[in-house]
């Protein structure tokens, strides 16, 4: 019978940046996401008011910039609110380290000991573990944050803007590169195509029902155009 081999120097860590790139890869394909439905409806409804190019560039220009900016703007709001929620609770959690070590010990071993270990074990394990490294041990099992990494605001600002802006490409090119008559067949063809990768990427990432994932995504890009084109006919403009 084979033995377990333990992990090596550096797995845990390693593992804790793989998940930190998913979800930056996931962040991505829904950004990304976002840029393809956004842009759309807003290319579609106006290719329904009128047939003018420069109008329906314009409008599909203004969404892309528009949208990329929100993007990244709520992106790196959000994020930065995190890290400073993370940054108030580390020098919490220090402050009870340097003046409370009994008592933090106590909730540590409390911690463990509710995880399934016994009180000896749970106690060795407490001990071992905040000598080694107090604040990343106590933050990791009381805050669930990793001590050592915490995410760039500006990264994240940068990452939302450019997904958004790459699948804001697409719809926009698929209006205004064919015929008049063919804009709106193609670009619900093209945005049908690509929300169904970004679905079934997006689920394949999370773990989820990858066809059900792909199917949404496109029934929302589908009702999305398909409204906005409607308004869009509804209230059409003549362009001199």
């Amino acid at each position: 019978m084979s033995e377990a081999i333990p992990p090596h120097d550096g797995e845990q860590h390693q593992h804790g940046r793989l998940a930190g790139r998913l979800n930056w890869l996931r962040a991505g394909i829904l950004g990304a996401n976002d840029g393809i439905i956004s842009t759309a409806g807003i290319v579609v409804g106006v290719a329904g008011a009128t047939t003018d190019r420069d109008w329906l560039l314009l409008t599909g220009l203004a969404g892309l910039v528009a949208g990329a900016f929100s993007m990244a703007g709520g992106e790196y709001t959000s994020v930065s609110a995190q890290r400073d929620t993370e940054r108030a609770a580390l020098a919490r959690e220090r402050w009870e380290l340097e003046h409370l070590a009994d008592e933090e010990l106590a909730e540590l071993t409390l911690i463990y000991e509710r995880k399934g270990l016994s009180r000896a074990l749970a106690e060795q394990v407490a001990r071992e573990l905040t000598a080694e490294d107090a604040l990343a041990a106590h933050a990791e099992a009381e805050l669930g944050i990793d001590a050592d990494e915490q995410t760039n605001p500006w990264s994240a600002a940068v990452s939302s803007f450019v997904a958004f802006a790459v699948g804001a490409v697409l719809p926009l090119l698929a209006i205004v590169l064919p015929p008049p008559t063919a804009r709106v067949p193609v670009t619900m063809v093209t945005v049908v195509v690509a929300l169904a990768l970004t679905g079934y990427a997006g689920a394949r990432l999370g773990g989820g029902r990858r066809s059900r994932a792909a199917a949404r995504a496109v029934i929302v890009g589908l009702l999305t155009m398909a409204v906005a084109y409607a308004v869009g006919s509804a209230l059409g403009v003549s362009v001199s």
